[in-house]
């Protein structure tokens, strides 16, 4: 601790003087600290984070507080020379080049590497398990499962020197083409706020392996086209209601450490700069204490007003780019900044690392070369089986001993590529870089399956339709693989099937009416062959374990348990965003929806279709979908009824007998939804709970979602955002709450609000 009589110039020479012995340098040129480190102010267990980090900043120059706020000082403590990056998506001689020194961080400082995980490390090579997309994740609806792969992905950072985990991400679905659908967590903001604060939770679950999660991209953050010189143009309320609820709630119900900034614009300002955002929402409406850093090359200035320091951004990623400490100092000496300004940044950034350990535990010296175990490769099975969904099954599934002879088409179900690059695992994951996976490809699974069922496997790549028309016609059912790829830099430009996938789906069903499509796709996806195949499984992008799962899945070793998070239309002519350049991709000062040639400004993104996101839409304009959000099949089937809505002691209790009502055991994702009173005018029901149930054949339970006073409170359950308020609000009058399998609830009672 700072000592009252000493000025910190005086007590950092001393305390550097006296801990010099405890640092050495390795020959990575990492600070590698001593047992005796303990002897250090910020290094006492005994006191609280933000008094450990009060001591660092106490004892710190203001070049050493500066270096906290770029990713590459911050986490290499002992490095002095850097050089600022030169940004290409700005006009050439906008910024310079510039290579300088600063001093080393004070002494017990830790050296911390981020990783970005989608769903496993990416950029350590191999050794690594490859989970199921998080799209997967959310359509398990277990928060048990969600907080398990947190802890997994951690575990396995951290054995690869990694201690920030650049993940969960939330964004809302708006549009499926989005090219990252698949790492995200569904539409619902209560559902993916939930599901993302149990994974952050996860992550920071085991203090002998400190890992920090961080949430991104905040916020509005829904396409790729254009994401970094964009502008997402939406009104108060769908923001709060829509964009940073779930934001809100992993905050609140998890263990958040940061939250990385968007390239994009909201309302015309740069979400990376936002006092709006960053400042009075995230940080004062929402509460959250840890810190914020940018995106990697999101833009962000020094020069704005209020300049982007001063409101809330906190941290730059990768190298020194807007903020050099040369141009902070220079905003000091003007008067924008004060040295207050740098305190606060910097402190919110160490007290987090304080808080998740990462000064108490010094990182691995090397990273082990394989992380993967059984336990994690039998996690990432788990979580393949759990998070597929049976969208339609007219009887052909579970296959039985009938089904001697089975087809299996499609060049994703094999580790052979028919064409190109296209094999089983091309579609492990989604198509992020540095994150190599070999896929347990399905034909292989299927075929040691059906040989201990005593049949046969024929498989046809489907390259050629004539032939893998034979192929189905001689089996007695036919599985057909169709897939669509997507990823980071660009959205799809529909969500069809990929690769002559709906002709083939079709070709395959003419020649055998027992017909099964396995779907391993990002999002939602169009089905026109739907009314001509018996059984539909969607299991996304489902990780090296794929084959497996889906054998389990498709003999009934194991039930699909799986439920939608996203709505699937009927038509892309269904979507909210369809027909209106407007609202997708967005258009120019010129109403141009091409960016001109030369032309430099923000695309305009119009989200004029408001709280109509998801489900809400459909609701909304009396559209049927092609699969409603919560919907999902497994080999039995349930029956609800007794219905009752009970407020008590500030809280609400949903009660109703769920009954088996088919011949094997099952699970069920109850799920219960409210419709506000009109005066709230929302368009739609929305989510209020679930309950996961499993029951035996004719086995009958009372099932209860009980909503506590911080349940209703926290997650804004049955509150509205006043705009003219400027205040979560909770309307008078009756409160209509309906249960069931999916959002086409059946049961329905009210309660009222005085």
């Amino acid at each position: 601790m700072k000592a009252p009589h000493l000025p910190r110039a005086a007590l950092v020479v001393a305390l550097l003087a006296v801990l010099a012995p405890a640092v050495h340098l390795t020959s990575a040129g990492a600070a590698a600290v001593r047992d005796d480190c303990a002897g250090v102010p910020w290094m006492d267990r005994t006191k609280s984070p933000e008094r450990r980090a009060r001591a660092l900043l106490a004892a710190s120059t203001l070049d050493q507080k500066l270096r906290w706020l770029d990713e590459h000082s911050a986490n290499d403590p002992a490095r002095t020379t850097f050089t600022t990056a030169a940004p290409r998506e700005l006009p050439p001689g906008e910024f310079v080049p510039v290579t300088f020194t600063m001093p080393p961080q004070v002494p017990c400082t830790p050296v911390i590497q981020y990783t970005d995980a989608p769903s496993a490390i990416a950029g350590a090579g191999a050794g690594v398990t490859v989970f199921p997309a998080n799209v997967s994740l959310s359509s398990s609806w277990d928060r048990a499962l969600a907080h398990e792969k947190g802890a997994a992905i951690a575990h396995e950072a951290w054995r690869k020197q990694r201690n920030v985990l650049l993940g969960p991400g939330i964004a809302s679905g708006r549009d499926p083409r989005s090219g990252r659908t698949s790492e995200y967590l569904g539409e619902d903001p209560v559902l993916s706020g939930l599901m993302a604060g149990a994974y952050s939770e996860g992550v920071g679950a085991n203090p002998a392996e400190p890992v920090q999660a961080q949430l991104k991209h905040f916020v509005a953050n829904e396409q790729e086209i254009d994401r970094n010189n964009s502008s997402s143009n939406v009104d108060a309320r769908t923001l709060r209601e829509i964009y940073t609820l779930p934001y809100e709630i992993a905050i609140d119900r998890g263990d958040v450490g940061s939250v990385m900034c968007s390239f994009n614009q909201v309302d015309h300002d740069w979400a990376c700069g936002s006092d709006q955002l960053l400042g009075r929402i995230l940080k004062r409406e929402i509460g959250f204490d840890g810190w914020v850093v940018t995106d990697f090359g999101a833009r962000h200035y020094l020069t704005q007003d209020p300049p982007s320091l001063r409101a809330g951004l906190d941290q730059e990623l990768n190298a020194w780019r807007y903020w050099t400490p040369m141009a902070i100092k220079e905003q000091i000496a003007q008067g924008r900044l004060s040295e207050a300004d740098v305190d606060e940044a910097a402190y919110r950034i160490v007290r987090a690392h304080l808080a998740s350990g990462l000064f108490d535990v010094p990182r691995l010296s090397a990273p082990d070369p394989d992380v993967s175990t059984p336990r994690s490769q039998a996690l990432a099975r788990e979580l393949a089986e759990r998070g597929s969904v049976l969208l339609k099954n007219d009887g052909v599934l579970p296959l039985t001993r009938s089904a001697r002879k089975i087809a299996v088409i499609g060049p994703t179900a094999a580790n052979t590529p028919a064409t190109g690059d296209i094999d089983a695992s091309s579609v492990c994951l989604h198509t992020a870089p540095g994150i190599p996976c070999t896929a347990k490809a399905p034909l292989d699974a299927i075929t040691a399956r059906a040989q201990a069922a005593g049949a046969t496997v024929t498989y046809a790549d489907g390259g050629d339709l004539t032939a893998a028309a034979a192929t189905a016609a001689a089996a007695d059912v036919a599985i057909v693989f169709g897939h669509y790829r997507e990823g980071e830099f660009a959205d799809r430009p529909d969500i069809s099937l990929d690769a002559g996938g709906d002709a083939l789906v079709s070709a395959v069903a003419a020649a055998n009416p027992d017909t099964v499509v396995v779907l391993q796709t990002g999002g939602p996806v169009l089905m026109p062959w739907l009314d001509a195949v018996k059984g539909v499984l969607e299991v996304w992008y489902a990780g090296e374990e794929m084959g497996p799962a889906i054998a389990a899945l498709l003999w009934g070793d194991t039930a699909p348990s799986g439920k939608l998070t996203h709505t699937f239309p009927r038509s892309e002519a269904d979507l909210p965003t369809a027909g209106d350049p407007r609202r997708y991709p967005g258009t120019f000062s010129d109403g141009s929806v091409v960016r001109p040639p030369g032309n430099t400004e923000p695309r305009q993104v119009a989200y004029d279709e408001g709280l109509q996101v998801g489900y809400r839409w459909y609701a909304a304009q009396g559209i049927e979908p092609l699969f409603p959000f919560g919907h999902g099949l497994t080999y039995t089937t349930f029956a609800y009824d007794r219905l009752d809505v009970t407020p008590a002691r500030g809280g609400l209790r949903v009660s109703f007998r769920l009954t088996n009502t088919g011949g094997r055991a099952g699970t069920e994702t109850a799920q219960a939804y409210v419709e506000l009173p009109a005066a709230a005018d929302e368009p739609s029901k929305r989510l209020l709970g679930w309950q996961k149930v499993t029951l035996r054949p004719g086995e009958s339970r009372t099932v209860r979602i009980d909503l506590s006073p911080a349940d209703l409170a926290d997650l804004h359950l049955l509150q509205y955002w006043n705009a003219a308020t400027g205040r979560w609000t909770t309307a008078r009058g009756a409160y209509h709450v309906s249960v069931g399998t999916s959002f086409d609830t059946t049961l329905r009672d009210r309660f009222v609000l005085r």
